[in-house]
């Protein structure tokens, strides 16, 4: 059976490698009966999905969240950082739009008229799916939960729930499914303590009243250069700290160049190969002691220097849910955990930290539950997407990674300044690059320039399809368009 196989919950494709292990004598791929009870801890991406999921057949389902719908990636991660990425765009796109014959006068950033919509647009995706969820009968509590050890006779867990304002878990609710879908939390340093008002984390900027003078980023993977390029993009110095040999380290190595390029090009100061000590608030702005002993002064200081799961005080060890030496949740291709009918989904598991992964997971651990059929999760055939100006998405099998594995894989590249349309818009930096295999089939690709999330999408339609190059090149493309770049590369594989 292939990666892309529907599975039946009896199927025995639908455990990965280790086996998990069935607690009580249950059966944990086993269906319940209709109109099971589910109970889902978190309310992000991961949780309202499979709550959407599990409702729509017809199961009844708590949600118990803490902080509000949408959860980390709709109210201090992925829709406020894009909505500031965008206003960002605007603005590079008005100071450069001389280059098309356009005299523009000075761009003027007023950050609280920036922030305040970003935070009123956070909260109103939020308050959609706090509607979408009650108009299909989902009960939502706001509140801490936590999973009690054992199951009853029929199967069944308790989850104990502490209301907001209370510190003892007095609410206690019972449910024949759960789903842990808790996110993740910025990962902080003891020596650079985030204070909210000159070091933050990228879950504090939103606050901010006046562009940073000189925004110091440490960490150059995707959220300190999504953050640099913006940041730029409104006119503020940056200094990015990488300690790394370049920016965005886990991304194609070509499309980092351009990144990293086009930064240096727009006057962002990069320091390479150099790891932040500590960082320290002053009197007025920052101070980042680096390995090397410099001292780098700036207005504000952000830390992005990873996540940490948020998977404390969940009474997980007790319950007989696995976890790995990170914190993660331990799941299988299907979101099952280790105990008896708990799912995972989300930031939490460490599969992939992408909210269109987490909204996935949550959905094929309710058909999983719930007795539908499903493809398992195929970590290779997910999109990716870096925000940055220009934007970098990628799907597949990386070619750095194909070779380092030793696969026989042709490559192909064309940039995008030979298109026709690019060049009428003015777009002198970026490619197409697909990966195939000897017989032809697209194994992977990468995009780099503008819109590259939305161009990145018939190139994961051929590696989930497993389509040849052929068929990719056969398909119709309009002229002039970006994407018939697409096209053409495919074609140079025939």
């Amino acid at each position: 059976m292939s990666a892309h196989d529907p599975v039946t919950p009896e199927s025995p494709e639908a455990t990965s490698s280790p086996s998990f292990t069935q607690h009580s004598g249950h059966d944990n791929a086993s269906p319940v009966r209709a109109g099971a009870q589910v109970a889902i801890i978190g309310g992000g991406p991961g949780g309202y999905e499979a709550a959407t999921v599990a409702a729509r057949m017809g199961a009844q389902v708590t949600l118990i969240e803490t902080r509000g719908l949408g959860g980390s990636a709709v109210l201090t991660d992925v829709v406020p950082s894009k909505t500031l990425i965008a206003t960002a765009e605007q603005a590079q796109e008005t100071s450069e739009a001389s280059e098309l014959g356009i005299a523009t006068s000075v761009v003027s950033i007023d950050m609280t008229q920036v922030n305040g919509r970003v935070r009123h647009l956070a909260q109103s995706q939020s308050s959609d799916i706090r509607d979408s969820l009650e108009n299909l009968g989902v009960q939502v509590i706001s509140g801490r939960a936590r999973l009690k050890p054992g199951i009853d006779d029929r199967g069944r867990r308790t989850i104990s729930v502490a209301l907001p304002d209370e510190d003892a878990f007095n609410l206690e609710l019972s449910a024949d499914i759960v789903l842990l879908a808790t996110g993740a939390s910025p990962r902080e340093l003891p020596s650079a303590k985030p204070d909210g008002h000159r070091i933050f984390t990228w879950a504090q900027l939103y606050n901010l009243e006046e562009l940073p003078e000189h925004l110091i980023v440490v960490g150059s993977g995707v959220t300190g250069a999504e953050f640099a390029s913006a940041y730029r993009g409104l006119g503020a110095k940056v200094t990015l700290v990488s300690s790394r040999d370049r920016i965005l380290p886990g991304e194609d190595t070509d499309a980092a160049e351009i990144i990293e390029r086009v930064f240096v090009e727009r006057g962002m100061q990069i320091e390479r190969r150099s790891r932040a000590l500590s960082a320290t608030a002053t009197d007025d702005g920052v101070e980042v002691t680096l390995n090397d002993g410099r001292t780098i002064h700036g207005s504000h200081c952000l830390m992005a220097v990873g996540a940490v799961p948020n998977t404390q005080d969940l009474g997980l060890a007790e319950a007989g849910v696995e976890t790995t030496d990170t914190d993660h949740i331990r799941v299988d291709r299907v979101s099952r955990t280790t105990s008896y009918r708990v799912y995972a989904a989300g930031d939490c598991t460490g599969v992939l930290p992408l909210a269109s992964v987490a909204a996935q997971q949550g959905r094929i651990a309710m058909w999983h539950a719930l007795g539908d059929s499903l493809d398992p999760m195929d970590a290779d055939a997910v999109a990716r997407a870096v925000f940055t100006s220009p934007e970098v998405a990628a799907v597949g099998v990386s070619e750095e990674a194909a070779r380092k594995a030793g696969y026989k894989v042709r490559v192909a590249k064309l940039p995008l300044a030979r298109n026709p349309r690019a060049k009428m818009q003015s777009v002198d930096e970026g490619f197409v690059k697909i990966i195939s295999s000897r017989s032809g089939i697209v194994k992977g690709g990468v995009v780099v320039g503008p819109h590259a999330s939305d161009l990145i999408f018939p190139l994961t339609l051929a590696v989930h399809s497993r389509m040849t190059v052929d068929q990719l090149s056969s398909a119709s493309t309009i002229y002039p368009s970006i994407s018939g770049t697409i096209s053409e590369v495919a074609r140079m594989l025939h």
